[in-house]
């Protein structure tokens, strides 16, 4: 009976300590929203340290002040390409912290999109330059109550204007947003 018990004991742990290691999803989609803008992704595992994250963003632009007679505010699109390396991901899953839905520090290159498709403004004429840029981030991902996330983005990077006469600018990323992942 002692035999009996060891081994479905033995075989229970096994088993949950693979179930542990399987709750590392392939890929995962979410939104988040923040102060200047929100966004769906999609985030897929290359392995478990690297993901490719792509997203499609509403960028936020709010101006005023004396010079304008309104206070304006524009939501123009953005698509964005990101490999992330999280390079803490494996020190956290071995203190038992939660790595749900890459719950870790990263590391990543931001290679962003903004075309010129449309604008929702309330003043007319707004226009969008075409974009691309490359911009090194770091992150901080973290879960709570169960899907719910946020996430810090620190970089600065470099982006070009694609219309003539325009040279490379400075770029940053700097954002914090709460989302939920689905």
């Amino acid at each position: 009976m002692k035999k009996i018990f060891l081994i479905l004991l033995v075989f229970t742990v096994t088993l949950m300590y693979s179930q542990e290691k399987s709750s590392i999803k392939k890929s995962f989609f979410g939104v988040q929203a923040g102060l200047f803008g929100a966004n769906v992704y999609n985030e897929v595992n290359l392995s478990e340290q690297f993901t490719l994250r792509s997203e499609i963003d509403l960028n936020a632009g709010i101006w005023g002040g004396d010079l304008y007679s309104k206070t304006g505010f524009a939501l123009a699109p953005a698509l964005s390409v990101t490999p992330k390396w999280y390079y803490n991901i494996n020190q956290r899953h071995n203190k038992s912290k939660n790595t749900k839905y890459n719950s870790a520090n990263y590391l990543s290159a931001k290679l962003g999109f903004v075309p010129d498709w449309f604008v929702i403004s309330n003043v007319d004429g707004i226009e969008v330059n075409p974009m691309i840029s490359l911009i090194p981030t770091w992150g901080l991902r973290r879960n709570f109550a169960k899907n719910f996330n946020y996430e810090l983005q620190l970089g600065l990077g470099v982006g070009k204007i694609l219309k003539s006469d325009y040279s490379l600018q400075v770029v940053p990323n700097l954002s914090f947003r709460i989302g939920y992942d689905f």
